[in-house]
């Protein structure tokens, strides 16, 4: 009688978003998969100095990693459910087709944090998010550190697909309560509950920047999206910032407070 084997569990694609400690030799990680979703799992023995996971479970770098079953929680701080994580390595080249990424500093790395929250807050557990995950991963090499524009274009970028994949960005293109398309040289505000909404005078977003943000949208073209963002960033970074506020409750997010900390000693920067 042939005897049944099991099938080895899939790697998956992964980024680490939140690391804890477990115990005084393991991690509880936070982990964003593209196949499943939001995970919890426990690195066992991942802080032991000749552990091979050690110098691979870092933020923002791209991994290939095989998940066990589940653990066993050792106390009630621990996610409800968590599985092991059996092994984890670099996954090589970047979306972009270059190497291994460096680890952003500076800015970036602020920038990074800040997408790593965003994800945490609007993310559920097992709620995989393909096109969004693809968007992150194109959007952590886009992250300059010398080129505050550049950054701040990719984070509003990553932000309306955030909200766009979560079902909560209305149709930008159109007036949301007419449905008629927006005017090119109209301005409109744009807002949690009333969607897009055509104001008197300045501010707002026009209708073009509208029609073009829609259409890259529309087209899963996060260059093209980048460079109609860039076209209007402080408009947009207030808008977006009270979108993510209503539907995410963004207020205390520590990269933003950690910002603001840092304008007070140095320059104006303000990326997120």
């Amino acid at each position: 009688m042939a005897v049944s084997r099991r099938a080895a569990p899939a790697a998956l694609a992964a980024y680490v978003l939140h690391r804890h400690d477990w115990s005084e030799s393991s991690l509880i990680l936070e982990l964003w998969t593209r196949e499943r979703g939001r995970i919890a799992a426990v690195a066992k023995g991942a802080k032991r100095p000749h552990s091979q996971l050690r110098s691979v479970l870092l933020p923002f770098q791209r991994l290939q990693i095989v998940l066990g079953g589940r653990a066993e929680r050792r106390d009630e701080a621990a996610p409800p459910e968590i599985h092991l994580l059996r092994s984890a390595e670099w996954a090589g080249a970047l979306p972009d087709g270059r190497g291994v990424a460096a680890m952003p500093s500076g800015a970036a790395l602020l920038a990074g944090f800040h997408l790593n929250e965003l994800l945490m807050r609007a993310l559920q557990r097992h709620d995989p998010h393909p096109r969004l995950f693809d968007a992150y991963a194109l959007t952590l090499p886009a992250l300059d550190r010398d080129d505050e524009a550049a950054t701040a274009a990719a984070l509003r970028a990553f932000e309306l697909v955030l909200l766009r994949e979560s079902g909560v960005l209305p149709e930008l293109g159109r007036v949301t309560q007419t449905q008629q398309p927006v005017e090119p040289r109209a301005r409109h505000g744009l807002h949690a509950e009333r969607g897009v909404t055509p104001i008197d005078g300045a501010g707002g977003l026009s209708g073009a920047t509208l029609h073009a943000l829609e259409a890259a949208l529309a087209a899963g073209d996060l260059a093209a999206l980048r460079q109609a963002c860039r076209g209007a960033l402080p408009a947009l970074r207030t808008l977006l910032r009270g979108l993510l506020h209503y539907h995410l409750d963004t207020s205390m997010l520590r990269t933003r407070a950690l910002m603001v900390e840092i304008q007070k000693l140095t320059e104006p920067s303000t990326p997120p």
